[in-house]
């Protein structure tokens, strides 16, 4: 595979300070940058009512086997090819859940940890929410639970999931109630806890979600919850060829929303670190680690995946945004795993397709066994390769 340069192009788009955005991209050189690391802030405590769940363990001992695209072992999650604890656990479907990220007074959010896949992506109004997807393992936690987006709807129908949310704005939930998943939904109702409940630790009024119950929910419903076909990731335990040094990943959406993922050579994941407060330019952004409040650990994965992915508005009026992110087709992508990074094209080129990578030969890229977080981001993003080794991508529109 060829090897990422610094004199690679990349088209290019500088989001304003105020996170509004312009509509013109246009192409430079790629260049050397020398980065100013925030300094790390301590992990913050849970809440005294919540109680810590032991942290899972699959992905801190992934098997040695390669696995993917197609024919998955019995026992084998077809989303991070690791083996699960309870087999029985794939014979229904993923659960797709909206997880918030603002305000950060409700951070760390609960439950991340036992997530397969998260994508987190830009909302509205320089904000950014995860969609988390859970299969070969639950949470009795999940949440703070929130409204959806035009993009969980792609999601829903990649994942061939069950789909948990707060509510939506009515541009949103037509499509959603338009859609052939529309019986797989779970909002709150007097009648949806469980699973779907209200958790008020100190003071705060959560929407939480148990997804050890949902099974139980929609056959109640009559939903069909069984085995769906998941293959098409591709999964190796040794790091491919090909690739550059790529130590961390740095990602600007917005004055407001930013994170970093630093990789951990003892663990072999990237640790996740969020933003602290409004930054005017890379220069004043603060982080901390993200950590889940179940397990007071800090989140992290095996495989970081950045996707640039045409953004537009459907709807922009005043502080109101509704936008869409056209995560079908094909499009470049840039793929951490083993602090290295890989040039990559992302793939899902019918709906019910899953998310899959190819080198530019249009062989499978693999990802490495474990978590695999998400991170699309505009076409006309900045990007920089950072004397430490690392990676920055600032957010461009379309």
């Amino acid at each position: 595979m060829k090897k990422i340069i610094p004199s690679m192009l990349v088209l290019v788009m500088l989001l304003s300070a105020c996170s509004s955005v312009a509509s013109t991209p246009e192409a430079v050189v790629l260049v050397p940058d020398t980065p100013t690391l925030a300094p790390t802030a301590t992990a913050v405590p849970p809440t005294e009512t919540a109680v810590p769940t032991e942290a899972p363990t699959p992905t801190q001992d992934p098997s040695p086997a390669n696995y993917g695209p197609v024919d998955f072992p019995a026992g084998i999650n077809p989303l991070t090819g690791l083996p699960v604890a309870d087999p029985t656990l794939l014979e229904r479907r993923p659960i797709s859940v909206k997880i918030q990220m603002f305000p950060r007074g409700d951070r760390p959010p609960f439950g991340l940890s036992f997530a397969d896949i998260v994508y987190d992506y830009y909302q509205n109004n320089g904000m950014t929410r995860f969609n988390a997807i859970f299969y070969g393992q639950d949470s009795e936690q999940v949440g703070p639970i929130r409204s959806a987006r035009l993009l969980d709807k792609l999601l829903v129908t990649m994942y061939k999931a069950n789909f948990v949310f707060g509510s939506a704005d009515q541009k949103i939930l037509n499509r959603i109630y338009n859609s052939d998943f529309y019986e797989r939904t779970i909002v709150e109702t007097p009648n949806n806890c469980p699973p779907l409940c209200r958790y008020d630790p100190n003071g705060y009024n959560y929407l939480m979600l148990n997804t050890t119950e949902v099974g139980a929910f929609m056959t109640a419903k009559g939903v069909n919850n069984g085995r769906q076909d998941l293959t098409g990731m591709t999964f190796q335990y040794q790091t491919p060829p090909g690739g550059s040094l790529g130590n961390q990943v740095l990602l600007r959406y917005s004055i407001s929303a930013y994170a970093r993922w630093d990789y951990d050579a003892a663990s072999g994941r990237y640790l996740r670190f969020q933003d602290t407060t409004e930054a005017m330019d890379a220069t004043t952004e603060v982080h901390e680690p993200l950590i889940d409040r179940l397990t007071e650990q800090q989140l992290g994965a095996e495989n970081v995946v950045v996707l640039l992915v045409k953004h537009s508005y459907i709807y922009k009026s005043g502080n109101s945004e509704v936008i869409e992110i056209d995560l079908i087709g094909t499009g470049k992508a840039f793929a951490f795993r083993d602090g290295q990074i890989f040039e990559v094209q992302w793939n899902r080129l019918k709906s019910e397709d899953l998310l899959t990578l190819t080198n530019p030969d249009g062989t499978p890229f693999p990802l490495k066994q474990g978590v695999t977080w998400y991170q699309p981001i505009g076409l006309s993003t900045i990007m920089r390769q950072l004397d430490t080794g690392g990676w920055r991508f600032e957010m461009g529109f379309p």
